[in-house]
This record gives C-alpha cells, sequence and structure tokens, in this order.
C-alpha cells in the first residue's frame, strides 16, 4: 500500500489553500483506516507519486475554487431552453457546446451525425387556462411531434361521450368544444366520430398535480400526415378536479388553450458533440465522459435536472482539465449524447459504429444522468475494482464527508435507461454514477418543474470535479481498465429499456440502472 504517498497527497492539498472540507481527512485519519484494515489504497496501475499527484492537487483546487459548471447550467438552460431531439434549440446547443469546448482548448471538436429525424417539433410559448366561470391558470403539457392549435383556440368543455346515445344526445355542442375525458379511461368507442365533430381538441388529466412530458411513437419514421390532426393536453389533477367538479354541478366552463407548436418536414440530421484532450503517449486508447444534451420540453420545463445538470457537468470536467493543462496519457473524449430520451439514439448508433479494436480501447465510459445530486456510488465487477478504488481515494479527499462508494457486483448491468447501456451491453466497462442528496428527482423528471430552481450547486461543483478526477485518473494509469468477458447470448443483442422509464434511484442494484 502506498499511504506516504498519500499522506504526501494530502500535504499538498493542505499547502494550496484548498477550503474545507478536504482537510478533513489527515495523515493521521488514513493510518488509522490502515490500521483498522480499510481499503485506504490498493496495488494498482496509477502512482499516486508520480506526476499525476501534483497535477491532481492543481485540478482539485481549480474544481473547488474557480468551479463554472452553474454558469454552463445557466446558460444552457435559460438563454437555449429545453432540448428536444431534432429540434431547433437543441441543434443550437450543440454548436454552443462545441464552441464551449473549442475556447477550452479542446481538440477534435465535431459534431457527429448519428442519424436524422423525419419531422422538426419546435414547442413555442404555450399557455392554457379556465375563462370561464373563474379565470385559473392551468399547468399542462402535449406531446412532443404533435399539433398545436394555431394561435389560441377557446371553447366550452364537454364531457367525453361513451356510447352513441351520449354522443348523439351533446351532438350540438361540439363544435368548438374541448372534450374533457374521464380520468383514468381510455378513449371512448365514438372517437373517430369525435374527430369529425369539429371540437377543438381533447382534455385528460395526470394523476397528480405532476405533469409528465413525452412523444409520439416512432418519431425516426414519422410522416407529416401520420399526425393526429386534433390536439390533445393533458393537465395536472387539481385543474381537472376544477373542471369536471364544476360540469357535474351543471356550469358551463370555457377553456382557452395555446400551443404554439411547428412542425416542419424533413429529414434533419441530429449529433452527438464530441471534443478531446488527444492522449499523449497511447492517444488511441479513450476514457469517456459523457452526458446526454437533449431533454423533453414541456411547457414550464428548462430541460435543467434531466439533465442539463450532467451536460453542464460533462462540459466543466473539459474546463478543468484543460484549464489545469492536463497532458493525460490517453486520450479523455467528452460526448454530448442526443436521442437518449428517444431509445439511447445517438450512444447506441455511436457504439454500432465502432470497430471491433475500437471498443477494445475504450477504458471506460462515465456517464452523468439522474438529476442534480451528488455522484457518491460506482458498480463494477471485481476485475475492475482495484484501479477503480484508487481512482476513488483523491475524489474522497477532495470531499470527505461525501465519499464515494464502490460497489462491486457479479457482472456489470446489461440494461439501464441510460447512455452506459449500449457500452455494457458489448463488453465496454460503462459507468452510471450512482447518486444521493436532497433533490427529488423524479419531482423535476420529464415534467414541468424541471427548471433551474431544482439544481444544487455545491452537488454540481464536486460531479465535476470527480468526473476530471475519473478521467485524468484512468487515463494516466497504466493499462486499460479490466474488463469481464462478455457471455455469447448478451454479445449477440442489447438490452435496452422502454424509452421513458424513470431511473430506478431507490433500488441498490440497479444503481448503475439509468
Amino acid at each position: 500500500m502506498r499511504i506516504l504517498a498519500y499522506k504526501r497527497l494530502l500535504c499538498g492539498i493542505a499547502t494550496l489553500g484548498i477550503t474545507a472540507p478536504v482537510f478533513s481527512a489527515s495523515a493521521q485519519d488514513i493510518t488509522k483506516r490502515e490500521a483498522e484494515g480499510q481499503n485506504v489504497a490498493t496495488p494498482a496501475d496509477f502512482d499516486p507519486a508520480s506526476r499525476t499527484q501534483e497535477t491532481l492537487l492543481r485540478l482539485i483546487d481549480e474544481g473547488k475554487n474557480r468551479n463554472q459548471t452553474m454558469a454552463h447550467l445557466r446558460y444552457l438552460c435559460e438563454e437555449i431552453g429545453p432540448r428536444l431531439t431534432g429540434s431547433t434549440r437543441l441543434e443550437r446547443a450543440c454548436h454552443w457546446a462545441a464552441d464551449r469546448f473549442r475556447a477550452f482548448g479542446l481538440q477534435n471538436v465535431a459534431l457527429k451525425p448519428w442519424g436524422e429525424i423525419p419531422v422538426r417539433f419546435d414547442r413555442g410559448e404555450c399557455k392554457g387556462r379556465i375563462v370561464t366561470p373563474v379565470v385559473r391558470e392551468m399547468e399542462f403539457t402535449a406531446k412532443a411531434w404533435s399539433v398545436g392549435t394555431e394561435g389560441p383556440k377557446q371553447g366550452p368543455v364537454v364531457r367525453e361521450p361513451q356510447s352513441p346515445e351520449e354522443l348523439d344526445s351533446v351532438a350540438d355542442r361540439l363544435e368548438g368544444a374541448w372534450i374533457l375525458r374521464p380520468a383514468g379511461a381510455k378513449p371512448s368507442i365514438v372517437v373517430d366520430r369525435l374527430n369529425h365533430a369539429g371540437i377543438a381538441g381533447f382534455i385528460s388529466t395526470a394523476t397528480a398535480e405532476i405533469v409528465n412530458t413525452g412523444g409520439v411513437k416512432g418519431v425516426t419514421q414519422l410522416k407529416m400526415a401520420d399526425i393526429p390532426p386534433i390536439p390533445t393536453v393533458t393537465i395536472r389533477r387539481s385543474d381537472y378536479d376544477a373542471i369536471n367538479s364544476r360540469i357535474m354541478d351543471g356550469e358551463k366552463i370555457v377553456v382557452e388553450f395555446d400551443l404554439k407548436h411547428t412542425l416542419v418536414e424533413g429529414p434533419f440530421p441530429v449529433y452527438n458533440t464530441v471534443a478531446e484532450i488527444p492522449g499523449s503517449t497511447m492517444p488511441e486508447e479513450i476514457v469517456i465522459i459523457s452526458a446526454h444534451l437533449d431533454s423533453w420540453d414541456g411547457p414550464g420545463s428548462q430541460g435543467t435536472v434531466d439533465n442539463g445538470t450532467g451536460s453542464a457537468v460533462t462540459i466543466e470536467a473539459a474546463r478543468i482539465l484543460t484549464a489545469i493543462g492536463a497532458k493525460p496519457k490517453r486520450t479523455i473524449r467528452f460526448i454530448l449524447w442526443s436521442g437518449e430520451e428517444q431509445g439511447l439514439l445517438g450512444s447506441k448508433a455511436y457504439v454500432q459504429q465502432l470497430t471491433e479494436v475500437e471498443r477494445k480501447r475504450i477504458s471506460a465510459v462515465f456517464v452523468d444522468d439522474s438529476g442534480t445530486n451528488q455522484q457518491a456510488s460506482l458498480t463494477c465487477v471485481e476485475p475492475m475494482a482495484a484501479m477503480l478504488r484508487e481512482a476513488i481515494l483523491p475524489m474522497n479527499f477532495a470531499f470527505p464527508h461525501a465519499p464515494i462508494k464502490l460497489n462491486v457486483a457479479p457482472r456489470m448491468p446489461r440494461g439501464g435507461a441510460s447512455d452506459h447501456s449500449p457500452f455494457n451491453a458489448v463488453g465496454v466497462p460503462g459507468f452510471f454514477w450512482g447518486k444521493s442528496g436532497t433533490a427529488v428527482y423524479r419531482h423535476a423528471w420529464h415534467t414541468q418543474n424541471d427548471r433551474m430552481d431544482q439544481a444544487v450547486p455545491e452537488y454540481l461543483t464536486k460531479n465535476s470535479t470527480v468526473s476530471a478526477i475519473a478521467a485524468l485518473v484512468l487515463a494516466d494509469a497504466n493499462t486499460l481498465l479490466p474488463r469481464a468477458p462478455v457471455p455469447a447470448e448478451e454479445n449477440r443483442r442489447q438490452e435496452l429499456p422502454t424509452p421513458g422509464r424513470p431511473p430506478q434511484l431507490d433500488d441498490p442494484s440497479n444503481l448503475d440502472g439509468d
């Protein structure tokens, strides 16, 4: 064990004047841990007494004391906004991120096309309100790639008929009406007649106050002619109850929706944004730091915690490493994926485009997804554990009150609803950061609450610094990260999740699952 080297690391951190809590882990603490048989350090390829030690000290100083993650996040979410795959805003975000990478001094910066979206969808400002008998602003959403209203569309609310007889009884009230679907009910058997009755649109309800946004199915093969011509909105449950109860009391309810949806026939190319710090001695071998840049775009959302935070962390990790003049042995590649929300399309295509030789030269892929909480754990198999423990040590020196935990599992996860999954499916070590903290991810995940006020700056400072440490340590190791064999039957297929499944953050066995 290299206990003396780690004591020197602590002393070096202290001489830099890095602020607490770095001082919490003293040399005496480390000696005590060693005496108690804890894994203070294990034999591995990274030697902290090498030139990397001094680089790590400067990295921690830069990451903790001059961190710019929040500045990246504010621009991304407030100036650009939510970033649906194939949209104008996502394309703008890709170019902005590439410009940031170039400004930091990274090399080989490029927007790498992975496919096309046949129909572009841009959502403008959308509003919905009850007009009569009281004025009430509503929180709502409508699917991406659905039609809008072509201006404000006001009309009475009529409960959806459930039989031909009920339809006949309200036929004279349907022209220009908004049709309120019963909570939990499927479209009625008379929906085809409703679609030809001149209605304004359909209203359905969310199950609670959170309104989740998704998109129509099959967006990579979507045709303009296949898009339903009638708008459909989903409102929060309290708004639905306010409307439904007044209707049941015999009151006339009038609502107005203004859905600024722009659909443009393409095709439009879609990209992963890539940048590199080239390796000094083994440039063909790669460590990847990544996150998905795309988001859902429901009304109210800024695409902050899913996944503006991970994107800003990735951008800042690149800035930190270039700011300290890091010269890693291996290439560190930064990738901002797109198409994640539609089924990991960008990362899946990236993996499929790699040759077997290129796959073997990737040491590890790290993905920051699942929100603003702090990076707290990694899951690996036993052959990887020694090197990852060494990588975690300087992370925990820098952030001793929130240490990173290493979970050793029988095998690497093959599924999971984030961009590490396609790599693990072909045997490339892919890591999804398990997280902990005070933020409630599902409150913002795909909802109207996914806004800047959900971001936790101190967590993002840690995450970007930790990501940079992970990249540098593995890039400077003497060997690639060991990997587990991929069973033949799993090597022939990728177990991908159903798009839209939330991360299973409360399940320890699936910390790396989304």
